[in-house]
């Protein structure tokens, strides 16, 4: 098991935003965590990388990781992408992903420009000049630089234009073949359950559907509730 997180608790103040949740990944497995906005999947996902305090387990490539520093998990191979992107907007894009390769001590961004040829288009651009599209291509592309074994993607596709939509989930579905593993986080339900193997549905801050991404298209509650489909 790659990811293990068991009894997952975060808290904000005296509001319990993530409720004791139990958490799976396998290696080679991509794995989508959906829900509605506020349902504590960002919380989840900032627990992991130890950006928020937490209590329970995490366990990463055997590894008990629940009290690591944030800065020792990228050379672990354990890296986020966060939710609106965080560039360097004042940096050029060779110099973000410059920032990405740092943990390696290499900096090779030929592959991410093969990934992204509009991005080696724009290598010499201010990275803050670049569209939505462009610098959510540079975020994972900068994230990559550090070889990860295991990324969290928070809502890529939040904010982009359709046909951008689907060119960042073909990226995410590429990085996956490649045998990297992926929690992914998305607020495009069905987006996140074809491109899946399995997935979680949060509800206030508690898991309260899992399984296959098949059985989730399926489930009627799911279908209701994220798919914009009635029940039967």
């Amino acid at each position: 098991m790659l990811l293990e997180v068991k009894a997952l608790e975060v808290h904000y103040g005296g509001i319990r935003a993530v409720k004791g949740i139990d958490l799976e990944v396998e290696q080679g497995e991509l794995v989508c965590l959906i829900g509605a906005n506020g349902a504590g999947k960002t919380t989840t996902l900032k627990a992991i990388c130890r950006l928020l305090p937490s209590s329970g387990k995490i366990a990463y490539a055997g590894s008990d990781i629940t009290r690591a520093k944030v800065h020792e998990l990228p050379r672990q191979g354990l890296v986020m992408v966060p939710e609106g992107r965080g560039i360097f907007p004042q940096l050029t894009v060779e110099e973000n992903l410059a920032m990405g390769a740092y943990v390696r001590g290499r900096v090779d961004a030929e592959r991410q420009y093969a990934t992204f040829p509009r991005l080696k288009e724009r290598r010499t651009q201010v990275a803050g000049t670049l569209s939505g599209g462009e610098q959510q291509m540079l975020a994972i592309a900068r994230a990559l630089m550090t070889e990860p074994k295991l990324l969290l993607l928070d809502e890529p596709s939040m904010g982009l234009a359709p046909m951008m939509v689907a060119r960042i989930f073909e990226v995410v579905r590429e990085i996956a073949k490649r045998g990297v593993t992926i929690l992914l986080v998305e607020q495009n339900a069905r987006l996140a359950l074809e491109l899946a193997h399995r997935g979680y549905v949060m509800e206030s801050g508690a898991i309260a559907v899992s399984g296959s991404a098949k059985s989730l298209l399926e489930d009627a509650r799911v279908k209701e509730a994220y798919l914009g489909e009635a029940a039967s």
